[in-house]
């Protein structure tokens, strides 16, 4: 194998597949990356048997052949060598010889054989989405994933294709993130549910943080396959059943509040600094015109801010979760949030009013 190629057309698609990988890995394969030399094209793919990621290259090719390589050192070299250098890559029988300029090295191997693939069937389901809205429902939904729960099917995401919508879904039990976007396809009338782990998420919203253009799901019976055009991200799907969303919308809320964001989230921050460091239980009481914001903690410690509001309702307290509040509130892209509750007992339905499509769950706790 032999084949030459410019360092700033390597470096980022080699970060972006090599951060698939595992630091720690128990098998040494799994720290590896495959390089793969046929025709005009270099492949790269990294794995942690979990989630797959693929990236094709153009490259100047001698000699087609395949190899793994230590995926750390192979993008720290590269990292370190001067812009625009051109790097010539030559397989001697069980090193890697990396050439530029002056500098050389010998990078150990391992066989291209033993390197494992994510196994997948084929697609059940394909469609399109434009990537930014793509990336905009990972990034509005993927907060409210649990992270270690012992309920494995909340350390991840559902995505839900049905009737030309595509629904992002994450919750930890505590609160609830739902975003949709219309397709405009027509739709279909059998439901596709599957269920991303917390590594397939993060590593999407990675790889679409420059990603132009369309993108193409392929929904498989044990995957999901996101297609940019120069890379390919497999992630294995989670087998379980994501609770039933739908019943744990607050639908019968008849007190409303408007709020600006920047103001009630300041308040948030300055009166969140006395909550208990546990807990992080604030009060919050609506009257009219006003929210008041409240909390202590056991050094006797306390805070309380009032911040306008747009309410006409009849006096209300409700405890929440200061953290889960701002985790709202930090993604909510319009100036104004909209908080929807019934009693003090219930559950807070929390909206952007400039944005449809998306709504947030936060279940109050008792101080």
């Amino acid at each position: 194998m032999k084949f030459s190629i410019n360092r700033e057309s390597l470096l980022r698609p080699l970060q972006q597949v090599s951060g698939v990988v595992e630091r720690r890995q128990t098998l040494p394969i799994l720290s590896n990356l495959l390089l793969r030399v046929s025709g005009s094209k270099l492949s790269m793919t990294g794995t942690d048997l979990e989630v797959e990621m693929v990236s094709q290259l153009n490259a100047s090719v001698d000699l087609e052949g395949d190899i793994t390589v230590p995926a750390r050192k192979f993008v720290d070299i590269c990292r370190e060598l001067p812009d625009q250098a051109e790097i010539d890559v030559t397989l001697k029988e069980d090193r890697l010889e990396i050439r530029s300029g002056r500098f050389r090295s010998n990078l150990s191997t391992l066989p291209a054989a033993d390197f494992p693939a994510v196994e997948v069937a084929d697609a059940e389901r394909q469609g399109t989405i434009p990537a930014s809205e793509m990336k905009s429902l990972l990034d509005l939904t993927a907060f409210a994933m649990a992270q270690q729960d012992v309920r494995y099917f909340l350390n991840g995401m559902l995505i839900e294709e049905t009737g030309g919508t595509l629904k992002c879904v994450a919750t930890d039990g505590h609160r609830l993130a739902m975003n949709y976007h219309e397709l405009g396809n027509g739709g279909s009338e059998v439901d596709q549910q599957v269920i991303i782990p917390r590594k397939g998420v993060l590593e999407l919203q990675r790889l679409l943080n420059d990603c132009d253009g369309d993108v193409e799901l392929a929904f498989g019976g044990s995957h999901l396959r996101l297609s940019t055009g120069a890379f390919e991200l497999t992630t294995k799907l989670v087998d379980g059943r994501f609770p039933d969303y739908e019943r744990v919308i607050p639908r019968n809320g008849d007190k409303h509040v408007l709020a600006n964001k920047q103001d009630l989230r300041r308040a948030l921050n300055r009166t969140a600094i006395l909550s208990n460091e546990k807990f992080r239980g604030i009060r919050v009481n609506f009257s009219e015109g006003l929210v008041t914001l409240s909390t202590n903690n056991p050094e006797q410690e306390d805070a309380e801010e009032t911040v306008p509001v747009d309410y006409q309702g009849s006096p209300l307290e409700i405890g929440f979760n200061v953290g889960y509040l701002l985790d709202v509130l930090n993604v909510i892209r319009g100036d104004t949030v909209k908080i929807t509750v019934f009693d003090g007992n219930s559950s807070a339905l929390i909206e952007d009013p400039s944005v449809e499509n998306a709504l947030y769950v936060i279940m109050p706790m008792k101080l």
